[in-house]
């Protein structure tokens, strides 16, 4: 392994954060023995471009500083390589690094952490869900991510959220989410299961998980593994407004999947189909549907 490291770092995870969480962080990995160089970008792409610089280049590591933001970045250029991943935890959400039995919001810690996962080769390989627009044209491509992949409800919130310049935080999702229920209906979807056959049912949510939450927390799929090389799948089914302003705060710990509107399936793949709605995958919009995800095991390798 190289010994010079790369923190891949967003200065604006957590409302200033992730700048001041880059600092012990780089303190415990140049106390360990390490160099490190600092990536940042002016924008998402330009951060990309510049970490698989750095990748290309021979980095023995990288440490994303931020959100769940950056650590989906940190994947696009790190899945399918030797080169491993450590997470300095200081975003608003955090599910992967909660995923791995990572700190969070605690800069030193994680630091610290990461420094003495790298000198002793506490490596783990985990899987990574990999998307793309159904039908594939070619081979190649798609987007990876950690945590989960949503559609329906939850991404309905999300697009409302992304729209609204005021307020700032996540107050504005808890008001996307009081306009959403006032509209809200059951979507008809088309899902496929690995090569069985379609299957159309009504649905208000469809979570696609290689880890078991996101939002911060939101056990939406409560019981999925990032290393057993399969989804979760949760579908939340054609429940009334009431019924799903009693089962979303269930949630939180993962007790929602006993409702008998709520089924679970695991599979190694998964094509989604209905009309309007956004895919997002660890918090970021991938585009609309239809899509396929895959499981693709051991696709990246886990500091700690």
């Amino acid at each position: 392994m190289s010994s010079e490291i790369t923190l891949f770092v967003n200065p604006t995870a957590g409302r200033g954060r992730g700048a001041h969480a880059a600092q012990p962080a780089a303190s415990a990995l140049r106390a360990a023995g390490f160099s490190v160089r600092t990536v940042v970008g002016s924008d998402g792409p330009d951060a990309l471009a510049r970490l698989r610089t750095a990748v290309r280049e021979g980095t023995g590591a990288v440490i994303a500083v931020g959100g769940d933001g950056m650590v989906s970045l940190a994947l696009q250029a790190l899945a399918g390589t030797l080169v491993p991943l450590g997470v300095v935890a200081v975003g608003t959400g955090n599910d992967f690094a909660r995923a791995m039995g990572l700190p969070v919001r605690e800069p030193a810690r994680a630091g610290r952490l990461a420094a003495e996962a790298l000198k002793e080769g506490r490596l783990r390989e985990i899987d990574l869900g990999r998307v793309w627009e159904s039908p594939r044209t070619e081979p190649g491509g798609g987007s990876w991510y950690g945590t989960v992949l949503c559609s329906g409800f939850d991404s309905k919130v999300n697009d409302r959220g992304n729209r609204m310049r005021l307020p700032a935080g996540r107050f504005k999702y808890d008001l996307a989410m009081i306009a959403e229920l006032a509209a809200f209906r059951p979507f008809p979807y088309r899902i496929t299961l690995d090569d069985g056959p379609a299957v159309e049912t009504e649905a208000t949510l469809v979570a696609v998980g290689n880890g078991s939450s996101y939002g911060g927390g939101m056990r939406i799929c409560a019981d999925a593994v990032p290393d057993d090389g399969l989804f979760d799948i949760t579908v939340v089914g054609d429940c009334s407004r009431a019924t799903l302003l009693k089962v979303f705060p269930q949630v939180y710990k993962g007790t929602h999947l006993s409702h008998p509107k709520v089924t679970v399936h695991r599979a190694r793949k998964v094509t989604l189909e209905a009309a309007g709605i956004t895919a997002y995958a660890d918090g970021e919009p991938l585009g609309p549907l239809p899509v396929t995800a895959e499981c693709v095991p051991g696709a990246v390798r886990i500091v700690g």
